[in-house]
């Protein structure tokens, strides 16, 4: 496989991870924000307990969705979106510490499967496919 191949599937895997990290996020904060709290206590028991960090999450949720794809996607300060995955990754270890701190460690494993990804794409536009300015 030769070079340019090479990196041209990674920026494929890249946008992928992105795209799923967004999606995923995106949907976390309309639910948060927008569905009734008592459904959205259905899915996350600590909704009831915490509504205003539920809101605050939400918030967070929508914003990383956005900065993950938005400005790589229109190469408007691309560099936003290293920084986008960065805060993913906090957002990642704090979600993972939450649960941890309830009792709730069996619910972690989407945490660390999107911190992965998270580190996956700050790494990947930041040492192997970064995207320029326009």
């Amino acid at each position: 496989m030769t070079t340019t191949a090479k990196s041209k599937g990674l920026n494929i895997a890249l946008w992928v991870a992105q795209g799923l990290i967004s999606l995923t996020l995106i949907w976390a904060g309309f639910t948060k924000l927008f569905q009734p709290i008592e459904l959205t206590a259905q899915m996350l028991p600590w909704a009831l307990d915490n509504p205003g960090l539920l809101k605050f999450t939400g918030i967070i949720d929508l914003l990383g969705g956005i900065g993950i794809v938005l400005p790589a996607a229109l190469r408007i300060q691309p560099k936003l979106t290293v920084l986008a995955a960065y805060g993913v990754i906090v957002l990642m270890i704090a979600a993972s510490i939450f649960h941890i701190s309830r009792g709730e460690a069996s619910l972690i494993g989407m945490n660390i499967f999107f911190l992965a990804l998270a580190v996956f794409v700050a790494w990947g536009r930041t040492k192997k496919a970064a995207i320029t300015s326009k």
